[in-house]
């Protein structure tokens, strides 16, 4: 919650990045007091600062948890920045497959950034991003794990190599992040994964709004003629490519068209990236995490070994000497391999190149597809654009009908859109809101904008297990179980005061208190004045003045069935009262305390106060109280029933005290007859039999009258 406060049903979506565009994302996740921060991209079309998500909207050093989806810059680019050079104190999780690219990745980014001089731009440094390694954890898919009450997992995204969703729960709400996903297996990886559990919130990319995907063999076999069509009229056909991920499906493609067209068998295909070897030794560590046509292959042949596609670590290797094909890093055109081989080539009408992905707004890639006229290098000079551009989507992200399919599967009561551009995600939103109208699905879809925040209103149901020595007997209906309720971030347990130890991390200790007062009174007097807190005040250690040693109390006095414990020293004219301290027993020592310095500020001649046989018995005392309330013509009778209120004028009879060992009636009469009165004449008994003492005959050994 944007107020912090932990009980509000409240739960806050806030976007820091790609919120109505592509890039840079990043987003905040608030719900009761838990912050969790989903990605940390920067902007593929932007420098520097300016790259970065708006994480400076919130306080980065109350941020519990970061989840990375997948490697790629627009989500995890700005991680060593994060980590190394802000306050950020939580815990950052990703993928094994993830965590190792993530390393090749950031580093040839670090490399490129300083290309053409541009370090002022550089958001951080080969050494940070080193020391980023050590504090981010690994995760397996569908591994569940807890920090600080949020329980998240992740499930397979397809998109790239370890891309995951993460399903977050906190305090029984489930929010799914997709990330970047693709619902359809491509020639190497798997599917995203549909979770069998339905999250509350659903966040899922929007990047291609409602278009529709190519079939996939319609889309290779474009490709790869277009291809042809450029090596054979002598061009060089430059396809730029992320070096992980879409590289690895267009070599797999590529080498499998060269081996089956003979002709083509000395035209040359480069895979130019300084990270191939590191790239290929990935995907041979992580084959488990790739499709099941992959792992039959590999146990025969690496199909990641390609036979017609050579490497290239850099351009001081490459001849230029003729028609060739290049794959080049990075996939946006910004500068490296693909941007000087780009810059060498688009003057010659004979070359061609080919955008294989999707192009993020501001980017060479993005603006050479409105066919400019020229273009600027990074040097600054304008040159001439008049090589072939060509446009085939192989970029692993859902259309419209995945996503559609993927929505409907789960039916979350609401979708956040992000990761898109403004038109085709509000074309999106307004295609699944009528689809699922139609079909009758309730569902809320949400687009917010970089820094609005979204509020979502969820009151979940609080329930506490019992457990240790209270969960041995089943309970009787409508039976109160009493224990002390242990509250675990979002997890109830009731249980024993002495199972503490053995089901929480909490100790049991007792505080015994002592408070000294003045008192130089009689301890009659003092006994008198207890006696008025309870009728169990109990003298039960004395001894006369002359024989009790310094330093021991002349007298103890227990009050409240011995919780409360008053020791006098008569010698020192001092009052201790000690109790062991617990919220009822701290009252009690209050009450005893205040009759102490009653009795202190009020002295009263030991003659002047009541004693045993001054109070009426009993009998008596019942019989005066039943006539004031019910008049003189009733008479008190004792029977087997118990005691009886029996009226002279009407004859009526009602319970005043009952005897466990009598019948339940009586001679036919029902003393039941006046059931209010009866009642109120039984605790009005009760409350006799606790106020008057019983008129005894042993007045005479009463210690306190022998004591002087």
């Amino acid at each position: 919650m944007g107020d912090g406060n932990g009980n509000s049903d409240s739960l806050s979506f806030t976007p820091l990045g790609s919120g109505q565009e592509v890039g840079r994302s990043c987003h905040l996740l608030e719900y009761k007091g838990k912050r969790v921060m989903l990605d940390c991209g920067v902007h593929p079309g932007l420098h520097g600062v300016d790259a970065l998500p708006f994480v400076d909207f919130v306080e980065i050093e109350n941020i519990d948890l970061l989840l990375i989806t997948h490697f790629h810059l627009d989500h995890c680019g700005a991680l060593p920045w994060l980590l190394q050079k802000t306050a950020f104190r939580g815990k950052c999780f990703m993928t094994h497959a993830t965590k190792a690219i993530y390393r090749m990745l950031l580093g040839d980014y670090v490399r490129i950034s300083k290309y053409g001089g541009a370090d002022r731009h550089q958001l951080y440094t080969e050494d940070d991003l080193e020391k980023s390694m050590a504090k981010i954890e690994t995760i397996d898919f569908k591994e569940q794990k807890e920090v600080n009450g949020i329980k998240f997992w992740p499930y397979v995204a397809g998109h790239v190599l370890g891309a995951c969703q993460f399903m977050i729960e906190i305090a029984g709400v489930r929010v799914l992040y997709t990330g970047d996903f693709s619902c359809l297996e491509d020639r190497h990886l798997c599917a995203a994964e549909i979770p069998p559990i339905t999250p509350q919130v659903l966040i899922t990319e929007s990047t291609y709004g409602t278009q529709t995907h190519e079939d996939r063999s319609v889309r290779e076999k474009r490709f790869t003629q277009m291809v042809h069509d450029i090596v054979t009229r002598g061009g060089r056909c430059l396809i730029p490519a992320f070096a992980i991920g879409p590289a690895q499906e267009l070599m797999l493609i590529l080498d499998e068209y060269w081996e089956s067209h003979q002709e083509l068998h000395d035209i040359p295909v480069y895979y130019a990236s300084s990270l191939a070897k590191k790239c290929m030794s990935v995907y041979q560590t992580f084959v488990n995490g790739m499709n099941a046509r992959i792992q039959k292959q590999i146990a025969v042949k690496n199909p990641f070994i390609f036979k017609h596609v050579s490497t290239l670590r850099g351009m001081d290797q490459f001849e230029d000497a003729g028609p060739c094909v290049v794959l080049a890093t990075p996939g946006m055109l910004q500068s490296g391999f693909s941007r000087e081989l780009f810059e060498n080539w688009c003057s010659d009408t004979k070359n061609g190149c080919i955008i294989a992905g999707y192009c993020v707004e501001g980017t060479l890639a993005k603006h050479i597809l409105s066919e400019p006229e020229e273009i600027v290098s990074l040097s600054g000079e304008r040159l001439p654009m008049k090589m072939q551009v060509g446009y085939v989507s192989f970029s692993a992200h859902t259309d419209y009908h995945q996503t559609s399919n993927f929505v409907k599967a789960l039916k979350p009561p609401h979708l956040v859109l992000v990761h898109g551009e403004l038109h085709e995600m509000s074309r999106l939103k307004s295609s699944i809101e009528r689809q699922f109208q139609d079909d009758n699905i309730p569902i809320e879809v949400h687009n917010p904008r970089n820094t609005e925040r979204l509020e979502l209103q969820f009151r979940g149901e609080k329930t506490a297990k019992v457990v240790g020595s209270l969960a041995k007997r089943m309970p009787e209906n409508n039976e109160l179980i009493s224990g002390v309720l242990v509250k675990n971030n979002f997890s109830y347990s009731i249980m024993d005061p002495r199972d503490l130890g053995g089901y929480t991390s909490l100790r049991i200790s007792s505080l015994n208190q002592k408070l000294s007062l003045h008192y130089s009174g009689s301890v009659r007097l003092l006994m008198f004045n207890l006696g008025q807190l309870n009728d169990d005040a109990q003298l039960v250690h004395h001894a006369k003045l002359k024989d009790s040693k310094r330093g021991n109390p002349t007298h103890v006095i227990h009050v409240f069935s011995g919780k409360v414990i008053v020791n006098f020293y008569g010698n020192d004219s001092v009052a201790v009262v000690q109790w062991q301290s617990n919220p009822v027993n701290d009252m009690y020592a209050d009450s005893a305390v205040a009759a102490i310095m009653h009795a202190e500020s009020n002295p009263v001649p030991d003659k002047y106060l009541p004693t045993s046989s001054s109070f009426p018995k009993f009998d008596t005392a019942i019989e005066g109280m039943i006539k004031h309330i019910c008049g003189d013509d009733v008479s008190v009778v004792a029977t087997e029933r118990g005691l009886i209120a029996q009226f002279e004028e009407d004859g009526r009879r009602l319970l005043v005290e009952g005897n466990s060992d009598g019948p339940l009636m009586m001679g036919g009469d029902d003393p039941m007859d006046d059931p209010t009165t009866s009642h109120l004449l039984q605790n009005l008994t009760e409350k006799m039999r606790q106020i008057v003492t019983t008129n005894t005959e042993d007045g005479e050994n009463d210690p306190l009258e022998m004591e002087y």
